[in-house]
């Protein structure tokens, strides 16, 4: 089974990145930074594509990666990651074990947990797709080709709205009727040292692009949705963010989200 690795990240200058993150497979590199190019070498035995770029947007650089992948099964990741010895043969296992399934979800192993961590294999469903990012998924790209589904560049790290894209990636995979299975293995380890590419605290951009981001996943609930987040997480944004002050950000985002807008972008976005 031929595995491939899609790395995303900006302002590199050499060719270090691969070797780093123990790449164990052929690779495909988006850097997004000053310069357009394309560069063809081979690492340990990989082929490894390194194309720069001088667009901005966390979706736009999966896209890219994406449209440029040889792979079978293509693994996403970012550039704050370490892969563990052998991951190549654990993705094939879990294809093995779940032979429907087109996309495939994994743990990622933390020092300081704060993700969900899978304990058995699982279906995916619309109660329980958001969970998940993008550096955790392996995904058929025949099969994300063939339903027309891409990455939003409107949501994510360098966009209009700081965060969301791969949930609403899930959300067009699950609309589109692919099958999603998580599994209980990890394939890399995070640094959670690394800077965040959108988190700046619990600010106001921070309330906005969630209440925008609620209007893109579920427009009929993106109140009932914004209320449960401010309640449920008030923990965490408490001392930066008062809950009337947070409700009235994410107000003001909703209000000034532009569905039309969205819509015409995942249709362009189909269509690349």
């Amino acid at each position: 089974m031929n595995i491939e690795t899609l790395i995303v990240t900006v302002n590199q200058t050499d060719h270090s990145l691969v070797k780093k993150m123990n790449v164990q497979t052929d690779a495909i590199v988006g850097n997004q930074g000053s310069t357009t190019s394309t560069q063809e070498f081979y690492m340990d035995g990989n082929r490894i594509l390194h194309i720069n770029t001088t667009d901005r947007g966390v979706g736009k650089n999966r896209n890219l990666v994406l449209r440029h992948a040889r792979g079978e099964i293509c693994v996403f990741a970012d550039d704050d990651m370490r892969f563990v010895d052998g991951y190549p043969q654990i993705v094939e296992e879990a294809a093995r074990l779940r032979p429907d399934a087109d996309i495939l979800i994994f743990n990622l192993i933390e020092k300081h947990p704060v993700r969900y961590v899978i304990k058995k294999i699982t279906r995916i469903t619309w109660r329980n797709y958001a969970r998940y990012g993008a550096a955790r998924l392996a995904v058929y790209p025949e099969k994300i080709a063939a339903a027309g589904i891409s990455f939003t560049s409107m949501f994510g790290g360098g966009c209009k709205y700081g965060s969301g894209e791969d949930t609403i990636f899930l959300k067009e995979c699950l609309d589109k009727g692919l099958k999603l299975y998580a599994f209980p293995f990890a394939l890399a380890e995070i640094d959670q040292d690394a800077e965040s590419t959108w988190f700046c605290g619990y600010n106001k951009k921070f309330f906005f692009d969630k209440g925008a981001f609620y209007c893109a996943v579920a427009p009929k609930l993106k109140w009932i949705y914004s209320i449960r987040y401010l309640l449920k997480y008030r923990y965490k944004y408490a001392k930066e963010c008062g809950v009337r002050a947070a409700f009235e950000y994410m107000s003001e985002g909703i209000r000034s989200f532009d569905r039309e807008e969205f819509e015409n972008e995942r249709r362009a976005g189909r269509q690349q």
